[in-house]
This record gives structure tokens, C-alpha cells and sequence, in this order.
């Protein structure tokens, strides 16, 4: 599925990410992520958390 959102930073991101609409009307329920999409890499929740990628992360705190 195809996910817009804008990061905390205030940048606006597309990004493809495996979840279905099912699990995304689950998480938007209050379930909790990691438990709804368990196989989403924590970049990935990440992004649908705070719009933030990985890139965008690295750019401004630098890498891990």
C-alpha cells in the first residue's frame, strides 16, 4: 500500500509499505503496531508512526 505522510519535520514522504488495508484500519483502532505488522522492519514502522524515513532520520541525528 502506498502511504503519503508528512514527517515530524514537516517533509512530505511516499513510501510503499507491505500492510494491508485491514491492518491499517487495525492499527488506526489502537492496536499496537508491532503486534498488528510484526513483519515490518522498525524503519518502516518508523514512517508510519512520524512520517520520518530513514534517510530523513540519518540526515539529521546522523547513523546509528
Amino acid at each position: 500500500m502506498q502511504v503519503t505522510k508528512r514527517s515530524v519535520f514537516g517533509n512530505e514522504h511516499t513510501l510503499e509499505i507491505d500492510i494491508t488495508q485491514e491492518q491499517w484500519d487495525r492499527w488506526k483502532a489502537g492496536e499496537m503496531l508491532q503486534n498488528v505488522c510484526p513483519h515490518l522492519s522498525a524503519d518502516d514502522r518508523e514512517f508510519l508512526i512520524s512520517g520520518t524515513t530513514k534517510e530523513e532520520w540519518e540526515q539529521l541525528f546522523g547513523k546509528e
